[in-house]
């Protein structure tokens, strides 16, 4: 069977989840670039990492119980600062469900020396939250970015908990409501939900998450790129004020800025929310009426909307063993690249064999109708161009 090839590509092809697409009408050329050159402890530029860190809170709506600052590294920096300067004091306990909730837990215990009681579930699957116990330190991210589940919701953060509630929020950030009252220290980066430059991460530390900064040191060596402490081993106030740990790339604090400004400007965070369910809906009504397309998380409410994740259901696919199905996405993600109207659509390396597509709020709806046809296109001409 020979499938006829779309007429109509999505304008902006960019399904990847990481660094996702840049906002609507984005353009290099119109971000200032009066700053660049400067040093990164000029006032001016403190200033501006500043004004970011304000319009972060703004658009994402952070209380101002909860200090905010910058770390290199990106979201996987943010975290692994939150485990290295805060974690010991308290038993620790991590929820895995995806890969990068297994690599907070490996770091945990074969890095930090430490040995956390371990949540886990398998991919496309949630653990049972009703095992979290908030006597300990709690690592967990809100969306899984490579799995594609999601917790639900947060009931299941204790408001009287001893522990620190550690939360990755990177693909949940600007996308999904967060319960800043039930979270102590939420990380997030540029690069996903609004579509920034990789390389700076952010924080937001409530005053809980603050007080263990101030009252532990940790008997390990915390390296400098990941160390949110003064020289009294108190917490460094001067973070919060746009200063940087290391030297922070002021283009991409710009491109940040640009990328904020648009948020507000749309609406904010309710029309963030808006455009990422309008864009997972329209995924969701193609998966429902095509038959060889799965989500990779069953349960609906455990789906995540910004990084949705599909498996295969066609016999002719999941009869191939897992090296066949990998090859099988190459030559899936080849066609649809070859032809400039997906880019980006596999899944994560440790991932099942599938396809993951980009739905948060930098995305156009018309985009992921445009892009389903494609999609169809592939997989029948990709079964065709199957080796015997």
């Amino acid at each position: 069977m020979t499938i006829q090839k779309p007429d109509v590509r999505p304008q902006r092809p960019w399904f990847s989840s990481g660094p996702t697409a840049k906002r609507p009408g984005y353009s290099l050329a119109g971000l200032p670039h009066r700053l660049l050159g400067r040093g990164i402890r000029a006032p001016e530029v403190v200033e501006r990492f500043a004004h970011g860190l304000r319009l972060t809170r703004e658009v994402l709506e952070v209380p101002e119980s909860h200090v905010m600052l910058y770390t290199p590294g990106s979201d996987t920096g943010a975290v692994e600062a939150a485990l290295w300067g805060m974690l010991g004091p308290r038993p620790a306990q991590v929820v895995a469900f995806e890969n990068f909730g297994l690599t907070w837990l490996a770091d945990v215990k074969d890095h930090l020396g430490l040995e956390p009681d371990a949540l886990t579930a398998p991919w496309g699957e949630l653990p049972d939250l009703s095992k979290v116990d908030w006597s300990r330190d709690v690592v967990f991210p809100w969306n899984g970015t490579t799995s594609g589940v999601r917790v639900p919701d947060a009931d299941w953060i204790a408001d009287d908990r001893q522990g620190l509630a550690i939360c990755d929020a990177t693909s949940a950030a600007f996308a999904m409501p967060l319960p800043w009252d039930k979270l102590d220290v939420v990380t997030f980066s540029f690069q996903k939900a609004l579509g920034g430059e990789a390389g700076i991460g952010v924080m937001a530390l409530s005053p809980r998450a603050l007080e263990r900064l101030d009252r532990y040191r940790p008997e390990r060596a915390v390296p400098k790129v990941l160390r949110l402490t003064d020289g009294k081993g108190r917490f460094d106030r001067s973070l919060a004020d746009g200063v940087a740990i290391n030297t922070f790339s002021i283009l991409t604090l710009e491109d940040w800025i640009d990328a904020l400004e648009w948020a507000r400007r749309v609406g904010g965070l309710s029309e963030l929310i808006r455009r990422t369910d309008a864009n997972s809906a329209a995924l969701a009504q193609w998966v429902e009426r095509t038959d060889w397309i799965d989500f990779l998380p069953e349960r609906p409410e455990i789906r995540s909307t910004t990084s949705v994740c599909l498996k295969f259901v066609d016999p002719r696919v999941t009869a191939l063993d897992e090296k066949a199905q990998k090859a099988f996405v190459t030559r899936f993600k080849a066609l649809l690249e070859g032809e400039g109207a997906v880019f980006d659509m596999e899944p994560h390396r440790n991932a099942p064999p599938g396809l993951r597509l980009w739905c948060g709020c930098t995305v156009e709806t018309a985009d992921v109708v445009a892009a389903t046809p494609w999609l169809e296109w592939a997989f029948e001409t990709a079964l065709q161009s199957s080796p015997e």
